[in-house]
């Protein structure tokens, strides 16, 4: 399974959903999008949102912090 969390320091979401995954014990890729412009780049192209955090759990795009898509897709994989 391949998790990537896009998240900004100050953005109390993107910990909550951080926090989230480290709970469920999964495994995720942190990009600053703050920092990384590359990233905050790729963020929007698979998104279309510039807000954060937007979650990609295997290809499948959560923008902000949804517990219960979040199950949903660790479910599947």
């Amino acid at each position: 399974m391949n998790v990537t969390v896009y998240s900004t320091p100050s953005c109390p979401w993107c910990t909550r959903a951080k926090d989230y995954l480290s709970y469920k014990e999964v495994k995720f890729k942190e990009i600053n999008v703050a920092e990384d412009r590359a990233g905050a780049m790729e963020m929007i192209r698979k998104s279309g949102q510039r807000g954060v955090p937007v979650i990609d759990i295997d290809g499948n795009i959560i923008v902000g912090f949804n517990q219960a898509e979040i199950d949903r897709l660790l479910a599947r994989s």
